[in-house]
């Protein structure tokens, strides 16, 4: 059902890391070595949390020769991330 759907979606949203991943896709596609860089984790810790987010269609990718690309998969994600941020730094504020 579609509210299974929005809380399975929640639910990969949970972990920090997958947070700042989306977070970091918002300003501009990335690799996965630039993302591991980033968040200071393995490679291979970076792709199996990309594998979460891409089963949800948080993230896409694109190949270039041996490098995947990674991106939000569309506005709505950005949207998202941009309004929870938003409703974050009102409450802190």
């Amino acid at each position: 059902s579609e509210i299974r759907a929005v809380a399975e979606m929640f639910r990969n949203l949970g972990g920090p890391t997958r947070v700042k991943i989306l977070q970091a896709l918002t300003v501009e596609e990335l690799c996965v070595c630039d993302l591991a860089t980033l968040l200071g984790v393995s490679e291979s810790a970076t792709s199996h949390q990309l594998r979460v987010l891409r089963s949800q269609k948080l993230v896409r990718f694109r190949s270039e020769g041996k490098m995947a690309y990674y991106s939000l998969d569309d506005e709505h994600i950005d949207s998202l991330m941009q309004v929870v941020l938003g409703h974050v730094r009102e409450g802190v504020a």
